[in-house]
């Protein structure tokens, strides 16, 4: 009896973990406003996360670039492929932490942590200082 016991709790602890792993961030992703798609891809040990599509991709017929960065050498880059997001480890309970977020329409990089909240859904905040004050947004899987 208590050989299956053992058997059904490790059972239950790696369908817990199967089932936690595949609540991944990795893939493509819309926001709130529909403006932007990003990929989150593994880089190395962490995640980061690029722009791959734009709502409007062009200004006065050329690609948009990332002119509200404070860098001015920066400024001739384009935004579609901008590596945006980076740094993110894995933090437990569905969480990537202690990464970093670029905001291409202010110029500003913030703290930023990805939580899944399920498969297809995924809460991004950007903060200064700490978490409890910042901007979220609830992405979407882009399928």
């Amino acid at each position: 009896m208590k050989k299956h016991l053992l058997a059904l709790v490790a059972i239950m602890l790696f369908s817990t973990y199967a089932w936690a792993q595949s609540l991944s961030p990795v893939g493509i992703w819309t926001n709130e406003e529909g403006k932007a798609r990003f990929e989150i891809y593994k880089c190395g040990t962490k995640l980061c996360g690029k722009l791959v599509t734009l709502k409007e991709p062009l200004r006065n017929g050329k690609p948009k670039m990332d002119d509200n960065n404070p860098d001015k050498k920066l400024q001739k880059r384009p935004l579609l492929g901008l590596e945006f997001m980076k740094g993110f480890e894995y933090d437990g309970d569905n969480k990537w932490d202690d990464g970093t977020i670029y905001d291409p329409e202010s110029g500003k990089t913030y703290s930023c942590y990805m939580k899944m909240t399920g498969k297809d859904k995924m809460e991004v905040k950007g903060y200064i200082g700490i978490s409890l004050i910042g901007r979220t947004q609830n992405w979407t899987r882009v399928k």
